[in-house]
């Protein structure tokens, strides 16, 4: 649209312009074609009115979406108006609408009237009139065009994409899963990229690293933690993804396998062969909600699973199957739901008598194994930043060696079973049960929940038979309604176990024999399970070097047990 230009003062011959253009990558343009023709039309409205361009300012692969301010060349130029000596009286766009986007010609457009540098467009013949209503008319026009462009751009792509990764399995860039190299599958299918040389590209698999890969999965099914399989490839020498392949990863140290990385290995469906997209998204959102004008910054956020795009067919090798994929997501399901992990241990170059009983009375937290010149501690490491804001007094390392707790606790522990003292601890044992609660039975309600579940297998069937659909959905959704009713009277049942007679108490203590022998002989290892079955806690106060012993046998049974020759 071409508007007669405003009753401005005329410009002088051969005036001075700057020219402004910008192209990015989701115009899907060349840059050198894209910056020729938008000088092109710079150029055949300037040149008539006796104008040349003298200066050039052109904005290669930033969004539309970035105000001027945060463009390199266009915040130059902005700050080009602010030279008395700037060597030109006006500039001139090539494309308003790869220039300006939403409602950035409002937010401009001052800044040049202050200055009193006009503003040229193609589009409407000349220089801008900031007084004519038309031209800020025309002028958000084409801002919201370029809005509705950009947005029109990312649909395709996306829509794009989808459809390649769901029907064809292609790799759509990045860097490939650890594991896998990337290697040339011939021509790429697009002819012009094909004619520029691109080929297209694929996953293979790497004889070394998926080796790695096929072992943290077998190890994950074994009952290793993510914590212990970290540990495990570290003691073994085994590189980790940054270290494989430095090139690929230069914003990662190499240092050691770190349990994030082995989530990610766990989590990544693309081991199964086939590939994945939409994993991520990206996300605009204001850089600053107390200034608009800034623009948006873009976040990625990952998509929930119902979202992911995959291929209908293998597109690779897999390294696992998807019978040990699926596995892996359940028991990885299960002990996020239910905050336990993995129980099996870990090996340990040494075995430890009390771990996880120790507590530090200062922070009340977990004191952790140390070895040092042959010694066995328990350590409480506390920064002095956390202290600080947590305002504990607590020293940087607190140390209890643990040999000056063993004969103790073994003697005190003992004592509890001595002939003497026999009846009163399985009297303290039996009082110390927690008490029975009565209600329904659990097993008339798991099999109305499969009663409920074999009329929703019918109701299911008969729908696929064609049965009507209305009336069949009334259906499911009663019994539907019926399953929930009693999924939480299941919930409801006390999960409290049968408490134990006198009598079961002293058949097991009597089977132990001797209590004080059996802890003499018995390995670290084995005496720390006997420990942590009967939940020992030993609180430390390091400042009066005394521990407090609790094994739970009965309502305030402590002893106070001297150590470092303390009280």
């Amino acid at each position: 649209m071409a508007l007669d230009p405003p009753k401005a003062a005329p410009i002088a011959r051969k005036a001075s312009f700057a020219f402004y253009g910008r192209v990015s990558t989701e115009d899907n343009q060349d840059p050198e074609s894209s910056r020729g023709w938008q000088m092109t039309r710079a150029s055949a409205l300037i040149e008539p009115s006796g104008g040349e361009i003298t200066h050039e300012f052109f904005d290669i692969g930033e969004s539309r979406s970035l105000p001027w301010q945060r463009r390199d060349q266009a915040r130059l130029l902005l700050a080009e108006l602010r030279n008395p000596l700037r060597g030109f009286n006006a500039v001139v766009i090539g494309e308003p609408h790869r220039a300006f986007y939403g409602n950035q010609f409002g937010l401009t457009m001052p800044v040049f009237s202050h200055f009193g540098v006009q503003l040229w467009v193609p589009e409407l013949g000349g220089a801008v009139d900031p007084d004519n209503e038309a031209h800020e008319l025309v002028m958000s026009v084409y801002g919201g065009m370029s809005k509705g462009e950009r947005n029109r751009i990312r649909v395709r792509v996306r829509t794009a994409m989808a459809a390649q990764t769901e029907l064809e399995g292609r790799f759509l860039g990045g860097r490939p899963p650890y594991g896998y190299d990337l290697i040339d599958l011939g021509p790429h299918p697009n002819p012009s990229k094909a004619a520029k040389g691109q080929q297209l590209r694929g996953l293979v698999r790497n004889p070394a690293t998926s080796a790695v890969v096929e072992r943290i999965f077998a190890l994950y099914l074994a009952e290793y933690g993510i914590h212990a399989i970290a540990e495990m490839l570290n003691a073994d020498g085994v590189p980790c993804p940054s270290a494989a392949d430095p090139a690929r990863n230069p914003h990662r140290s190499g240092l050691a396998w770190a349990k994030s990385a082995v989530r990610v290995i766990l989590t990544n469906p693309r081991y199964t062969g086939f590939q994945v997209w939409n994993k991520q998204r990206s996300d605009d959102i204001l850089l600053d909600v107390d200034d608009v004008a800034l623009g948006n910054t873009s976040i990625v956020r990952w998509n929930p699973k119902e979202k992911w795009v995959m291929s209908k067919t293998p597109s690779h090798e897999g390294l696992v199957s998807l019978d040990t994929f699926e596995g892996v997501q359940d028991l990885m399901q299960v002990h996020s739901r239910t905050g336990t992990p993995h129980q099996r241990p870990h090996p340990t170059r040494h075995s430890y008598v009390f771990p996880s009983c120790v507590i530090c009375s200062l922070c009340d937290r977990r004191m952790q194994g140390h070895y040092a010149h042959g010694v066995k501690y328990y350590r409480c490491r506390y920064a002095k930043q956390y202290a600080k804001i947590n305002k504990v007094d607590h020293p940087g390392n607190v140390y209890i060696r643990e040999d000056t707790l063993v004969e103790p606790i073994d003697t005190w522990l003992a004592s509890a079973f001595s002939p003497t003292n026999i009846n009163n601890t399985i009297n303290a044992m039996a009082e110390s049960q927690p008490e029975e609660v009565t209600g329904p039975e659990p097993e008339p309600i798991r099999q109305a929940l499969r009663d409920c579940d074999a009329k929703l297998d019918r109701y299911r069937a008969a729908l696929e038979a064609g049965a009507d659909p209305v009336v069949v959905t009334d259906w499911i959704t009663e019994v539907q309604a019926e399953r929930a009713m009693h999924q939480r009277l299941l919930a409801e049942v006390p999960q409290t176990p049968r408490r134990l007679t006198h009598e079961e108490i002293s058949q097991i203590v009597n089977a132990l024999g001797d209590i004080a022998a059996v802890l003499r002989r018995a390995h670290p290892d084995d005496k720390a399970e006997v420990y942590q079955q009967l939940n020992l806690r030993l609180n430390y106060d390091p400042e009066t070097t005394t521990v407090r012993a609790d094994v739970n046998l009965g309502a305030d049974r402590r002893q106070v047990v001297g150590v470092r020759g303390g009280t």
